[in-house]
This record gives structure tokens, C-alpha cells and sequence, in this order.
């Protein structure tokens, strides 16, 4: 950190989510101070977002060991301008500085010449008028996708909803999951195995480094395509899929695709399992429908294993369609799912 005067700076909030005017002014104290105190307030009244969430993106965007990140999990809720509440929000923050000497303290809210006097610190205001970047929680909050310039691309990444199409082939994937981004006014992606096993297929066949090479490269894929979608992104396939192709062609995965098929399990907010209740599409560089039905079992039956919550979808393309529509309507993506399936 290379400030240009000795001290620490202290800014705080709720950063519900931090949007690019939060970040001007931690950076204004990152620039300015030696070290760097961030206190985020647990908010579950202001946003679903957990609080563990919201600090982890201040934590990657600034990793420095000169900037610390304090979670105040047991914050005062009361915000506002009387005696009482500045004089509780003025304690708390005294309390959980624990004698910690504050010589800039950073906002752009009234409360920055209350709470600067009571730390005895320098009132720096950073773009009070939302002059330099027009934007606040409020309006993200209310509108994600159409603020996301306001956002870090870490910060967007978490409000999309990552809605995973499983099966095996020939039973629907991609068709639904193209249909939905357009019905949704969103983006999709597609299997990046496929365009791989077409470039790079030896008799059908890939290597256990190739296909360990298709699970790192699609979910790379996946990364740059949420920054384009629109609450929710629809993916075709994950690495649990390719890691059960490496055990049907080699009986066997390569480490690195074993540990991205179990961060899979997580990795998803919502997984749908595509039936093989629908005519079965026999291309060149399929495997028969008798192998589709295996295969189908076998992805149920590793999803069960993992304990992974899914949907099964059956019926035609709008029937599917609409199961999943129906769900979207109901989920909130940091909620529990037994709230949203009650």
C-alpha cells in the first residue's frame, strides 16, 4: 500500500451490495492512510446477501494485509439522525475498534461529522452528492442487472442465479436451456464439451487431460457469461457430467476434474435433470439409446450421492419450460429451500 500519509482510515456500511461508490472510498483511504479498517454491518432486513458474502468481496477486491475487514454480525440496526441512535451506532463503533486510533474516517453520509468527532478523526466526504458515480444499494438492489456497471464483476457474479440443466444425451438440455434465455430475456451456456469433443475427438475418444481440460474450460465460460445474464443464467452440463464421461471411457478421472465435479455440488443455486422420456435424437457421435438410459440412471443416482437437490423435469419443451419457470418465480437465491418450497 503505498499511502501518501501515515495513520489509519476507517470506513463502514453495509455495502448492501458495494457498489463502484463504496469502492472510490475505500480506495480514497487505501491511498491516503498506512491502514485500512472496512466494518460491514449485518443487514438481513436490507438484503438476503449474507454478510460473510458481502465482506469476502471487499476482502478479494482489496487483499492487501493492510486492510482490514471487521464483520459486525452484532451491529445496532437503528440508523438515523437522533441524539440516541448516533450515540449507540458512535458505542458500538468504539467497542469494536477496542481502543484502535482512527485518524481518517471515510463516508459519504451525514453520519461522517458525528462519528469522525466521536473518534477523534479527520471527516473526509467522499462524492456526497453522488455526483461522480450516480448510484446507490437502493438502486442495485432494485435492479441488478441494469446497474451492473455500478458493479464490480465479483459483486455481479453473486446476484446471478445459476440454474444447471443435467441429463443424458439426447434428453433436452440445450433446446431448454436456449428456449428459457430467450423466453427470459437472458444468455445461456451451452456445453462446452461438445465443441470441444468435436475439435479434438480421436474414434469418439478424449483423453483423461482433455476432458479435465473441458470442465476447467467451461466453467471459465461460465464466469465471463454471468456478467451478461439477467438474474439468471442457464447452463447446460457442469464437470459432475464430464467427470462421469472420464469414468465411462476410462474408468477413472484425473484429480483436478475430481475436485471440480465436487465443487460442483455447490457451485449451482438451482439443478434440474432433463428426463429421457423424450424421443431419443440418434446422431453420428452418440452412443444409442440404450446408453442414454444408463447413463440417465447413473446421473440420478451420482446426484443422490452427493446429496444434490434437483428438479426433475418431464413433458414437452413448454411443459418444461413452465416447471421451471415456476421455481424461478418462487426462489430467492440466498433464502433457505425449504422457504421457497413451502
Amino acid at each position: 500500500m503505498s499511502g501518501t500519509r501515515a495513520g489509519t482510515g476507517l470506513t463502514l456500511g453495509k455495502f448492501a451490495p458495494l457498489h463502484l461508490g463504496h469502492q472510490s472510498m475505500i480506495e480514497a483511504a487505501i491511498r491516503e492512510n498506512d491502514k485500512v479498517i472496512v466494518i460491514i454491518y449485518d443487514c438481513p432486513e436490507t438484503t438476503d446477501i449474507p454478510l460473510n458474502v458481502r465482506a469476502a468481496w471487499i476482502r478479494t477486491l482489496y487483499p492487501s494485509p493492510n486492510v482490514q475487514v471487521i464483520e459486525a454480525w452484532d451491529g445496532p440496526a437503528a440508523a438515523g439522525d437522533t441524539p440516541e441512535i448516533k450515540q449507540l451506532q458512535e458505542r458500538y463503533i468504539l467497542g469494536k475498534l477496542n481502543g484502535k486510533k482512527i485518524d481518517r474516517f471515510y463516508s459519504s453520509e451525514f453520519y461522517g461529522e458525528h462519528m469522525s468527532i466521536a473518534l477523534g478523526a479527520e471527516n473526509r466526504q467522499v462524492d456526497p452528492g453522488r455526483k461522480r458515480i450516480p448510484v446507490s444499494g437502493t438502486q442495485v438492489r432494485l435492479a441488478p442487472y441494469d446497474n451492473r456497471a455500478f458493479l464490480s464483476p465479483v459483486v455481479y457474479r453473486d446476484h446471478v442465479v445459476k440454474a444447471v440443466f443435467l441429463g443424458a444425451p439426447s434428453t433436452g438440455k440445450s433446446t431448454l436451456a436456449a428456449h428459457l434465455s430467450e423466453r427470459l430475456r437472458t444468455v445461456w451456456m451451452p456445453e462446452y464439451g461438445r465443441e470441444y469433443w468435436e475439435m479434438h475427438q480421436i474414434e469418439r475418444r478424449l483423453t483423461l487431460e482433455q476432458l479435465e481440460a473441458i470442465a476447467v474450460g467451461h466453467i471459465e465460460r461460465e464466469e465471463r457469461l454471468a456478467l451478461d445474464a439477467r438474474e439468471v443464467l442457464f447452463i447446460d452440463t457442469n464437470a459432475i457430467t464430464t467427470y462421469m464421461f472420464s469414468h465411462d471411457y476410462h474408468g477413472e478421472a484425473t484429480p483436478e476434474l475430481t475436485r471440480l465435479a465436487e465443487n460442483a455440488s455447490s457451485r449451482y443455486d438451482l439443478v434440474f435433470l432433463c428426463d429421457d422420456d423424450i424421443p431419443y435424437d440418434d446422431t453420428w457421435d452418440r452412443s444409442g439409446e440404450v446408453h442414454r438410459q444408463v447413463f440417465q440412471k447413473q446421473i440420478a443416482a451420482d446426484l443422490q450421492t452427493r446429496r444434490i437437490p434437483y428438479m426433475l423435469l418431464r413433458g414437452t419443451l413448454e411443459e418444461r419450460a413452465a416447471q421451471v419457470e415456476a421455481v424461478l418465480r418462487r426462489f430467492r437465491k440466498y433464502r433457505s429451500p425449504y422457504e421457497w418450497l413451502r
